[in-house]
């Protein structure tokens, strides 16, 4: 019985181990597994492996294949997070981390940054991912403010300012594409996706951000539980749910928002890995969160492989990658949507 219990742990565990070694295995240069696992087994203390692989794998792996590998693995880990933790929150299985303009927020301080031809670095930072997370976070509060009518804040207006917030956001966006056509394929590029930043800096910038983010998410799992029955029940069995969507929305956008400006505009992953978390481990969001977050580190790694494999040598953007996955699925999720309103 108890193993039944940790049984989801223990599978989202083993798949996330197994695509990390996949994913820093292969590539231009394939690296057997069994050499992956004891070279970075050897950068632990209190244990001694003697170094006996070439110098050339030790610069790939080290310098290149890990922190491109964490770096993916904490983008899988925030949009996996925030979409369950957005799921919950609108109570839709279609709901994803962008659906309050986040993406095109942050896509319009990338491109921005970009026409401008800000410094490569400002107060340590490289100019255009901290552009896109300040463009999302504005985006968020822009769209919170405007969806807030007194004291409450109704979801489907959160919705709705979101979607027209996001619409102008992506106006902007082109016109100023149009208006420097010579930063028009680095920006396209940033916008599909993708890990190209290298070495552990975004990594070591990342971490703090998605670690309070997904630590508050993971703690709301009950309240986000009791929030299913309907908000007025949720309100009659004691829960703030203005509060509640309040902290959802901050944390899930900080996330989301964390993940887009290091790794670009990656679709659909927010979507389906919660989805396909609730399907084989239920619906609770105390369980679902942080499974869903492992399951997108997962997905991701994965996805970042074939990316790789796919057009080899060429790399395509892994966005490329989960939108060719995720667009079928989410074709699936709204025809069986459909079935289900005919049927009510």
């Amino acid at each position: 019985m108890k193993l039944r219990r940790y049984l989801p742990w223990i599978w989202a565990a083993g798949a996330l181990l197994a695509a990390g070694l996949a994913n820093a295995a292969i590539g231009a240069v394939a690296i057997p597994v069994d050499m992956v696992a004891r070279m970075v087994l050897a950068r632990l203390p209190l244990l001694e492996i003697e170094p006996n692989w070439p110098a050339a794998f030790a610069t790939i792996l080290y310098e290149i294949r890990l922190p491109n590998l964490a770096l993916t693995a904490l983008t899988g880990l925030a949009l996996g997070g925030s979409g369950a933790a957005f799921q919950g929150l609108f109570r839709n299985p279609l709901a994803d981390p962008y659906v309050i303009g986040i993406a095109s927020g942050a896509g319009l301080g990338a491109v921005l940054a970009m026409a401008l031809r800000w410094p490569a670095d400002w107060l340590g930072m490289a100019a255009v991912p901290l552009a896109g997370f300040v463009g999302a976070l504005l985006t968020v509060a822009v769209v919170y403010r405007l969806s807030s009518v007194g004291k409450t804040t109704p979801v489907t207006t959160l919705i709705l300012a979101g979607v027209a917030v996001s619409s102008f956001a992506t106006a902007l966006t082109s016109l100023i594409l149009l208006l420097s056509t010579s930063e028009l394929h680095r920006a396209v590029t940033w916008m599909v996706g993708g890990f190209s930043l290298g070495g552990w800096a975004p990594v070591l910038a990342s971490v703090p951000y998605l670690a309070l983010a997904l630590g508050v998410l993971v703690s709301l799992g009950r309240p986000l539980d009791v929030l299913q029955f309907g908000e007025e029940q949720a309100t009659q069995l004691g829960l703030d749910v203005d509060r509640l969507k309040l902290v959802v929305v901050v944390t899930a956008s900080l996330a989301a928002a964390t993940a887009v400006s290091f790794s670009g505009i990656i679709a659909f992953v927010g979507l389906v890995v919660p989805h396909l978390t609730r399907l084989l481990w239920g619906p609770s969001y105390r369980r679902l969160i942080p499974l869903a977050a492992l399951g997108g580190a997962s997905f991701l790694l994965l996805a970042d492989i074939l990316a790789r494999a796919l057009l080899a040598p060429r790399e395509l953007p892994v966005g490329v990658v989960t939108s060719v996955i995720g667009a079928p699925f989410f074709l699936y999720l709204l025809a069986r949507a459909k079935r289900n309103l005919r049927a009510w």
